[in-house]
């Protein structure tokens, strides 16, 4: 067969991508899994079939070493430990073979050529290219997952929900993932081509692309921006300016393509659930099943010594002098694989992370740490276990620091408020599953100290003498009084916040106190911003008395200040005469107005139908510089922006506008609502299309 004359090939794409699930791509070109035949037609060849020889390769130097390239040819069954070729049919100018890869097979693009091996002087003839992806489905795969109904959810779905808010109050948003959504399988390879490993050695690089480990690490460093101009720049300031506020997005699609249409510079700007949502898109795209996780009360333990220490003045600000943190929330990723470097107790969900918030062998990357490892406390096993284990089981300490002496004594520790209400999407539904169990044993168990201390040995931490970490006897020390704050109204952004602060008197003596008062506004991260009241006020209690205080934060005094998060960190430093101090503490996530999506009449495929959203202002002042974002899966393409103009005092607001839906099936459709007095009011509405 001589190279000049260019075989035609067909790809079977509908037969192909229905056997692979790999449908729902919008792709001209065959996308199938490892693991799994795929079927090729192509004429041109003279030779007799038993004389053809196929060529696999990918990346920039393929090599038969490096499991990058294949060479085979036809024979009579399919091999399960490397590519094959088994003949289909033939005519008189055609072939038709089946070709499986190993389910082992490096992802990627592939080139695929075939070559007569009868005639010495013919080169290689190109039959064009392909994309390989991994195969959930497949039980020879690291990404195997038995259950069809979580392959579905968390390979085949492309709307997610996502937890937020605080332990006290949790709410949730839609998300578009998008993951087959145009072009984005070719920003996804792009990703890997782009990574610092690809970079300092390509084809080695390219030779571990069969492990899902190996890219889950790659992309938790290729999602933020730091050291390798990734697809995302972190920004937990609360100010903004220059870029889109991390709440305002609703999908992955508008970040992956800004990326690209940028010349791959990194898109302003992303927080943690954007960094987590943008990994679930390219996992799920490569077809490593992976979903969102959000941990409640969430350490950021950055000396790596499993306590949290947070600093308070004498007024009750929350000092930002400590590298630790404890956020509201943190939501990280999950993604199913086995873990051969590990054994099988080690198996299935792993932990990635693609916030960058502590290095790992030099940059900033997360996991997988197995989750069953974390649960039992097995911290010196790759990667970041250290790290993850923290995020849900770190000690707090709370000090009280005085800026001109340094001095810091002991307020309280707790051991209990770490890792709460891990939460995640349902498979099927809508609905919040918890998974703290599959973390910890349950708090304030034995066994749950006993893994913590385990871990701490680990860590070499119980025999090293830590400078920092409070005395036995301050532990122990024991409050005169104790305090809450008590909610007392609505939580809403545009009413006054009431809250009661409750003080009891647990001695049998009288006991006087001084008490320093602050609210701030925050990012989810519990970051101060800006401070937005304080108070101060003498109190007596006599012995074993309860006292409430009513406190009133009016909207005109936060209005200004609040974050995008509408967060707000309300703080009391009791000074007891003669005693030890005692901080009451409570972070408050204030609920935006809720806004309406109507579908009006029957969604129909590629018929255009009417959609309503209803927003109505619900505070006595006017709302300006409105703007209305809608974004669906086939529902409508990209993200569609309305300006809609300025709303007086309980004004109410309907926009209409058009979709024709393209796909048949349930849909979901997202809206975000922003104006200068509410950021980011989100909804979502699912959409049924017939035919």
């Amino acid at each position: 067969m001589a190279a000049a004359t260019q075989p035609s090939t067909n790809w079977h794409l509908k037969e192909n991508a229905r056997d692979h699930h790999t449908s729902k791509f919008s792709s001209k070109e065959l996308i199938v899994r490892r693991g799994q035949a795929f079927i090729v037609t192509f004429n041109g060849t003279e030779q007799p079939e038993q004389n053809l020889t196929f060529i696999a390769e990918t990346g920039p130097k393929p090599s038969k070493l490096a499991k990058t390239q294949a060479t085979f040819g036809i024979s009579s069954t399919v091999s399960k430990e490397s590519w094959s070729a088994v003949l289909q049919s033939t005519s008189s100018n055609s072939v038709s073979i089946s070709i499986s890869s190993p389910p082992n097979a490096v992802i990627g693009r592939y080139k695929l050529s075939v070559q007569s091996t009868s005639s010495d002087s013919s080169s290689p003839a190109s039959l064009g290219t392909f994309v390989l992806l991994f195969n959930p489905w497949s039980s020879g795969d690291d990404v195997f997952m038995p259950n069809k109904a979580e392959c579905d959810e968390y390979v085949l779905e492309e709307f997610g929900i996502i937890f937020a808010g605080n332990k006290n109050r949790i709410n949730s948003f839609g998300w578009n993932f998008g993951q087959f959504q145009e072009d984005i399988l070719n920003i996804c390879l792009s990703m890997l081509d782009r990574s610092l490993n690809y970079r300092q050695d390509p084809a080695t690089d390219v030779s571990h692309r069969n492990d899902p480990k190996y890219l889950g690490r790659v992309l938790s460093a290729m999602v933020n921006a730091n050291d390798d101009q990734g697809v995302l720049l972190g920004n937990w300031s609360g100010n903004y300016d220059g870029g889109k506020s991390p709440s305002s997005w609703t999908g992955s699609g508008e970040i992956l393509q800004n990326w690209k249409k940028s010349g791959f510079k990194p898109v302003r700007y992303g927080q943690c659930w954007v960094f987590a949502a943008v990994l679930t898109t390219v996992l799920r795209c490569l077809g490593i099943p992976t979903r969102t996780i959000t941990n409640f009360s969430s350490a950021h333990d950055a000396d790596g010594n499993l306590r949290v220490d947070e600093f308070y003045d004498a007024s009750g600000n929350h000092l930002d002098r400590a590298a630790d943190s404890i956020w509201n929330f943190h939501v990280w990723n999950e993604s199913w694989f086995s873990r051969s470097d590990l054994g099988p107790s080690y198996s299935g969900w792993q932990v990635l992370d693609a916030t960058p918030q502590e290095e790992s062998g030099g940059i900033y990357q997360c996991g997988p740490a197995s989750r069953n490892a974390i649960k039992e406390g097995d911290v010196d096993l790759d990667y970041d276990c250290p790290f993850v284990f923290a995020e849900v089981n770190a000690d707090c300490m709370y000090w009280n620091y005085d800026p001109a002496t340094g001095k810091k004594t002991l307020m309280f520790s707790k051991s209990t408020v770490i890792g709460q209400f891990i939460s995640t999407k349902a498979v099927g539904r809508d609905d919040r599953v918890d998974v703290t169990n599959d973390y910890k044993y349950e708090e304030g168990s034995k066994k749950e100290r006993d893994i913590f201390k385990k871990a701490r040995k680990k860590l070499g931490l119980e025999d090293k003498f830590d400078p920092t970490a409070p005395t036995p006897q301050e532990i122990d020390q024991k409050p005169d009084i104790s305090g809450k704050f008590k909610v007392a109204g609505p939580l809403e952004v545009g009413k006054d916040l009431n809250l009661i602060l409750v003080l009891a008197n647990l001695q049998s003596d009288a006991k006087t106190v001084h008490v320093n008062m602050t609210a701030w506004s925050t990012v989810y991260t519990r970051r101060p911003v800006h401070e937005i009241w304080k108070d101060s006020i003498p109190v007596t209690l006599s012995p074993k008395e309860e006292k409430q205080f009513p406190i009133k934060i009016s909207y005109t005094e936060y209005q200004q200040q609040l974050t995008t998060d509408n967060t707000i960190q309300v703080t009391a430093l009791c000074h007891v005469e003669g005693g030890i101090q005692v901080l009451v503490q409570r972070d408050i996530t204030l609920d935006n107005p809720t806004i309406d999506i109507q579908v009006l009449g029957e969604a129909k495929v590629n018929k255009e139908v009417d959609v309503e959203v209803i927003f109505t202002n619900p505070i006595d002042m006017e709302v300006m510089d409105c703007v209305l974002q809608v974004e669906g899966n086939d529902l409508l393409r990209g993200v569609l922006e309305i300006a809609i103009p300025p709303l007086k005092a309980s004004e109410k607001s309907s926009t209409k506008f058009k979709l024709i839906p393209f796909e048949t099936g349930p849909k979901h459709l997202l809206v975000n609502f922003s104006c200068d007095k509410f950021a980011d009011i989100k909804n979502f509405k699912m959409v049924n299309v017939i035919d």
